[in-house]
């Protein structure tokens, strides 16, 4: 019988920041599924994995190497953490084996809703924190001024952001669907406005400089490939060379955002490129691969973005989806029509590639600024 490797959980600090650090032998399988989460980063120093420490990472962790090791976290648990500052500690929660079963029902509950595992965890974890806020109350009791006092003792004090609050609220509604003995009234549950910040856009000449500027050809082809068909990143990592039809120029993406599956054309520009990458690299199984037959982990594809931004002289901070972004803004900007774009995008309502309205500058640059007309109708300069 094979036994199953094992995987050491603490807590590290430095840099000012908390770390869970995640310490194994050697194992491909294993680093292969480490690499999944997104803030994991390998310490040649200190020989292990060290990934943003929270508790939706803990349980990431657990979740993603069940079955695939024996995860010691002890000292994790018992971790110190007097000298890190401004890092609020999640503790381990104080909870009753009723409220533990009654979670973990809630958690089946969405799993058999089939909801993604990071929205599964995510929701689990918020819920979990309300119950314990209201741990003197069982469920028919709760109201919702109890849920307004958890806001304000809990997610205020804690400076968390409006869309963790929507998150929350998004969570709560699914709770009361699950147990309906509360006496929370769902209408009454409103979530705050999201905050209606513009994406960070990058010109075309600064595309064409970001792709110039990569030398590496696995990195410059994730590149076009993100830009030229405006792909999520999870979509890229989990993108299969079978889903690639280059004689008909059309990328399959199966299984995007919201489960939906859609086609997008391949750029023709794109076509040389992607022939010598998978001529040099020889991709077995995904499009972008770590180890073969592997998938490449969204961290890399984020560390390697910046540093050839830092390269072609780019100032704004940009990720992956910045390049999503300056696909749609682009497409508005040659005429492309909003419904045409939301289908390409994979967006479920309108309303959401309408953002790319405010951001083209196709009309925009053709108003003339009042100061110039004003200056033509004198005959004046400045």
């Amino acid at each position: 019988m094979n036994r199953l490797p094992h995987i050491k959980l603490a807590k590290v600090h430095y840099d000012k920041q908390r770390y869970i650090a995640v310490t194994f032998d050697y194992h491909s399988q294993l680093i292969a599924t480490i690499r999944k989460i997104p803030t994991a980063k390998w310490s040649s120093s200190k020989k292990q994995w060290h990934v943003e420490d929270s508790q939706e990472h803990y349980l990431l962790i657990l979740n993603l190497f069940k079955n695939q090791a024996f995860i010691d976290d002890m000292d994790y648990k018992k971790g110190n953490i007097k000298n890190v500052p401004n890092q609020p500690f999640k503790r381990e929660r104080n909870l009753t084996d009723v409220q533990k079963h009654l979670l973990n029902n809630f958690y089946k509950y969405l799993k058999g809703k089939r909801y993604s595992q990071s929205t599964i965890n995510t929701y689990v974890f918020y819920v979990a924190d309300f119950i314990e806020f209201c741990t003197d109350k069982v469920p028919s009791e709760l109201k919702n001024r109890d849920v307004e006092l958890f806001i304000e003792s809990v997610f205020i004090a804690r400076n968390y952001s409006i869309s963790t609050q929507r998150q929350f609220i998004s969570a709560l509604k699914l709770f009361i669907l699950f147990e309906p003995s509360t006496q929370i009234e769902n209408l009454e549950l409103e979530r705050p406005q999201r905050s209606k910040h513009l994406p960070n856009i990058l010109s075309q000449r600064e595309i064409v400089a970001l792709l110039s500027h990569t030398k590496n050809l696995k990195h410059r082809a994730i590149i076009a490939l993100l830009y030229s068909s405006g792909l999520r990143i999870s979509e890229l990592i989990n993108l299969k060379i079978s889903d690639i039809s280059i004689d008909r120029r059309q990328v399959f993406v199966k299984n995007g955002k919201g489960r939906k599956d859609r086609y997008i054309t391949l750029a023709e520009s794109m076509l040389p490129l992607l022939h010598q990458y998978l001529k040099f690299y020889k991709p077995q199984v995904y499009f972008t691969e770590g180890l073969p037959g592997e998938q490449y982990s969204a961290s890399s594809i984020r560390k390697f973005l910046k540093t050839s931004a830092a390269l072609s002289g780019i100032s704004i901070s940009i990720t992956p989806h910045t390049l999503r972004h300056s696909y749609a803004t682009h497409l508005i900007e040659q005429g492309v029509g909003i419904r045409h774009i939301q289908e390409l995008l994979g967006h479920s309502k309108p309303e959401t590639t309408m953002i790319y309205t405010h951001i083209a500058k196709k009309d925009l640059l053709n108003i003339k600024s009042p100061l110039d007309y004003a200056l033509e109708q004198l005959g004046q300069h400045l």
